[in-house]
């Protein structure tokens, strides 16, 4: 079952013009967030992205990013791992 973990809070973004449609980036990614068609990335569903930063990483055309290890995401994972508290710095006070 995939988890939405915050809504339109994400960094992910892909530069279409850029993508090669080698694939990698659906195949490295842990929730599915991309997908191939017409021989391009798609970002298929955004809020499932926990900014891991594997795609980014491992993409040969640079066409996508994504600020790994800040932000939401980060914030929720780290406390899951630690048993603590999320706390992302959101300026707005609503995100976690």
């Amino acid at each position: 079952m995939k988890h939405t973990y915050l809504k339109d809070l994400v960094t992910l973004k892909l530069d279409k013009d850029k993508c090669i449609g080698c694939g990698i980036c659906a195949v490295v990614c842990p929730h599915r967030v991309f997908a191939i068609q017409n021989r391009k990335a798609q970002i298929v569903d955004k809020d499932h992205c926990i900014e891991c930063g594997a795609c980014a990483l491992n993409c040969p055309a640079s066409a996508i990013s994504v600020d790994a290890n800040v932000g939401c995401a980060s914030a929720i994972i780290r406390a899951w791992l630690t048993g603590g508290v999320p706390s992302c710095d959101c300026s707005s006070g609503e995100c976690c």
